[in-house]
């Protein structure tokens, strides 16, 4: 059952952008605690190998993609195929040795391009049984080309950067600009929540009048707010017939570390004339979680019993709730049920 500091399994994490892949190269990922090797055959399709050879442990995303559909690990030049992970050749068998090459496998893992994101199935269990029974997320914002990417990694695990991501009472004061929101804007906020598909949303409405940056959209701008498991919180902002899509992927990579990417998919031409501003708040922001994401490090080393008050914490407490109903879900083979509930909640931000 998933508790806090525990990983959602069975799910679909978001493990790059379709730019990043290159046909014939391929790139390291640890995703979850799996090392992964992630990449695109000469053929352009992609696919997602555990990054461990079985023979003496050299990882193959430091060999080659080779024409015959195969990786070759650099160390003795086993090689694997790409789709299956099957082991097809050994090198240093000579003629009339068994050849044990048919019984070696390394791990396949189900990987899948959707618009301009790429998605790796974490199962729980390491010989998974059958194909993904759930398709990872998709936003229609999400096959026009980037606007621009942001990364951090944080040392921390993924439960803290979620509920940092989804606090709605730190912004008023880790992330204070005379920009975006000044010390004496703060006033009693009220929004309605609605259960989502593996989440929740903040339902489409007006932004806050003490939100500055919204105002260079013009208009009248709408945004709706959601987060998804196993980690993903999506902002979409709407003024007419325009658009803007901020997608924040929290990925973990192991207990103690977590990358943070943020991509933003745009139609704004206001939006694209700002864009170094933009991408230089964003990387503002990425960085004044990081930096208090180290402050909180050394403090929870001491394992203080953290407390979650109702209702600027609500959404902490739902991230929780949904961990242990799909765990839970998933352990007994039956439909996941949402514990979120409709509500309003209310804070001072």
């Amino acid at each position: 059952m998933a508790t806090a500091l525990t990983f959602v399994e069975d799910i679909w994490y978001f493990a790059g952008l379709k730019s990043e892949f290159k046909n014939g190269d391929m790139t390291h990922r640890t995703i979850a605690g799996h090392p992964i090797v992630i990449g695109r055959g000469h053929d352009g399709k992609i696919f997602a190998l555990r990054d461990i050879c079985p023979h003496r442990a050299a990882p193959l995303s430091a060999g080659k993609i080779l024409d015959d559909g195969t990786v070759e690990c650099p160390y003795h030049g086993w090689r694997f195929g790409l789709d299956d992970g099957q082991c097809s050749h050994i090198p240093a068998i000579c003629s009339g040795q068994k050849d044990p090459a048919g019984g070696i496998k390394v791990r396949n893992y189900p990987v899948r391009e959707n618009g301009q994101l790429i998605w790796v199935w974490i199962a729980g269990d390491a010989k998974p049984k059958a194909e993904p029974d759930i398709d990872p997320p998709h936003w229609d914002m999400t096959d026009k080309k980037p606007l621009f990417i942001e990364r951090l990694t944080l040392n921390c695990h993924v439960d803290h950067a979620v509920i940092g991501l989804m606090d709605p009472a730190h912004v008023s004061f880790l992330h204070r600009q005379w920009w975006w929101r000044t010390g004496g804007s703060m006033h009693e906020k009220e929004k309605k929540f609605a259960p989502r598909e593996r989440g929740w949303a903040m339902a489409a409405h007006a932004p806050s009048s003490n939100s500055l940056g919204y105002k260079l959209l013009g208009g009248k701008p709408v945004t709706e707010i959601a987060f998804r498991l196993p980690g993903v919180r999506t902002e979409e902002i709407q003024v007419g017939n325009k658009r803007l899509l901020s997608f924040t992927a929290v990925v973990p990579i192991d207990d103690n570390n977590t990358e943070i990417t943020q991509v933003f998919f745009n139609d704004f031409a206001v939006v694209k004339l700002l864009k170094p501003i933009i991408k230089k708040g964003a990387s503002v922001f990425l960085n004044q979680d990081g930096d208090i994401i180290k402050l909180q490090a050394e403090c929870l080393k001491h394992d203080p019993r953290l407390m979650l008050i109702d209702d600027a914490d609500r959404q902490a407490k739902w991230y929780y709730m949904l961990k242990k109903e799909w765990a839970k879900s998933r352990a007994e083979g039956r439909d996941f049920v949402n514990p979120v509930k409709a509500t309003t909640l209310r804070w001072r931000s």
